[in-house]
């Protein structure tokens, strides 16, 4: 049996524990839902990644590479968790990858793959969406839906902050001290805080009181890799808009184009809010 590669044991941070009432990631918010404390965020679990898949696919990941994972079950703060990935078979572009707590608790799952991404994780997935008659929360969402076009400048600065103070979860020198691209390569929390917040900002008046959270989550390069203190253009739009047991959920995509109008990167993101967090289903 082949076994896989594995990443060192990292205690992950909830930096975003400070984020107040109403949040997944405060603890007694967390806690009123059923979770045992604030959660860790799929983007900080996702900056434990990249060096495993350097190692398999070399530093072309960065440039077309790909990273697709469905969250299956929350962290806390300073839980220590471990990345696996199976290796590379020849003539094949993707490989399965997964995340464990120390205990064994499966984290996430996907794929993650160089070239093609149409088959990963999140995009073999039936998005079909749901009878929008069942929504409650985001009954205003609609397929195709736009979430805005924004200019931005890929600061640097909240990376080296998070870089210094040894928040990022197996960090890669080429996120401080420049790379081989030239400039410093974003994080993958890096490249989400750009490609999530500005589409966030547009879902938020939709989403309401409900209190929200990641459920899966994929970062892919075309013309990579991401590089800070560059500018970029980003475009988002729903994709699907469905419900489960427990939540109601919105699929969205946004690609960042750089100034010569290729695509850099692209985020397809599924936002999760609770039910038992809304009013709408407390009447």
């Amino acid at each position: 049996m082949t076994e896989p590669l594995t990443g060192p044991f990292w205690a992950a941070r909830n930096w975003s524990a400070d984020a107040g009432a109403g949040s997944i990631h405060d603890d007694q918010t967390a806690a009123t839902l059923g979770f045992r404390g604030g959660t860790v965020a799929g983007d900080v679990h996702m900056n434990q990644f990249p060096p495993l898949l350097v190692k398999v696919f070399g530093q072309q990941w960065f440039e077309r590479g790909n990273l697709s994972l469905s969250f299956k079950n929350a962290t806390v703060d300073l839980e220590r968790v471990k990345v696996f990935a199976m290796p590379l078979v020849p003539g094949e572009h993707q490989v399965k990858v997964w995340m464990a707590r120390d205990d064994g608790l499966l984290v996430c799952t996907g794929t993650a793959a160089l070239g093609d991404h149409s088959q990963s994780e999140l995009r073999s997935k039936d998005l079909r969406p749901c009878d929008p008659a069942e929504l409650k929360i985001l009954h205003q969402l609609q397929p195709g839906m736009s979430l805005g076009h924004y200019d931005v400048l890929a600061a640097a600065t909240k990376q080296f902050e998070r870089y210094d103070q040894q928040l990022i979860s197996d960090p890669i020198s080429w996120y401080r001290d420049g790379s081989p691209w030239g400039e410093v390569v974003a994080a993958p929390c890096t490249i989400i805080e750009f490609l999530w917040a500005y589409p966030m900002a547009g879902l938020l008046p939709y989403v309401g009181e409900a209190v929200s959270l990641f459920g899966a989550m994929e970062i892919g390069f075309s013309a990579g890799p991401f590089l800070l203190n560059q500018h970029y253009h980003l475009q988002s739009h729903v994709v699907c808009v469905g419900q489960s047991p427990q939540t109601e959920y919105v699929w969205y995509e946004t690609t960042a184009t750089n100034a010569a109008g290729a695509v850099v990167a692209t985020l397809l993101m599924q936002s999760r809010a609770m039910k038992a967090s809304s009013p709408a289903y407390q009447q």
